[in-house]
């Protein structure tokens, strides 16, 4: 009996800790070097989405937090940097072993029971965010979120505002 107890007590405490791993996860990288407070403008390079609707959706997202911030658009290539973003899809493969039993002692395959495991393709999307300089073309901040994707437009859409909103949080970043 205390051993069935112990192995519910790990079963719960997996479940705990993997559930962190389910959230959303937002990384922002730049150049040091860079002093952003001398950008003021951006106009839009290539976005590419496999769903249409989502490029302007993470145009309108991105827009959002830049202009909040100060910052405005511009026609094609007249800003100070110029902003380019990705979103890509895949299935992520996700295993799941439940076991039945823990036996009752030792045998020729191990403590008892059965061992059943599950292979779940899990829909996870990535969106990428760059920020160029425009007179010198070089990387100056980028943004990659990552979130496992609903069947449902309208929470993918507000999984990707989110996502902007946390990207952008400490933009532009201080000079060190």
């Amino acid at each position: 009996m205390r051993l069935l107890q112990r192995a519910y007590v790990a079963a719960v405490v997996a479940v705990f800790l993997s559930i962190p791993a389910l959230g959303q996860k937002v990384e922002t990288d730049y150049d040091h070097s860079v002093n952003f407070s001398r950008y003021h403008t951006y106009s839009w390079g290539h976005i590419h989405s496999s769903d249409p609707f989502f490029e302007d959706r993470i145009r309108a997202a991105v827009d959002h937090e830049l202009q909040a911030k100060g910052w405005t658009v511009v026609p094609a290539g007249g800003g100070d940097v110029m902003l380019t973003a990705v979103l890509i899809e895949k299935n992520q493969t996700e295993y799941s072993t439940f076991y039945t039993g823990l036996g009752g002692g030792w045998r020729w395959h191990g403590w008892g029971g059965i061992a059943t495991t599950e292979v779940d393709k899990i829909p996870v999307g990535t969106l990428v965010v760059d920020i160029y300089d425009c007179a010198s073309e070089e990387l100056l901040w980028r943004g990659m979120a990552q979130d496992q994707l609903s069947d449902k437009a309208d929470k993918n859409s507000k999984k990707i505002e989110k996502s902007v909103e946390k990207m952008f949080a400490k933009f532009p970043p201080k000079a060190l």
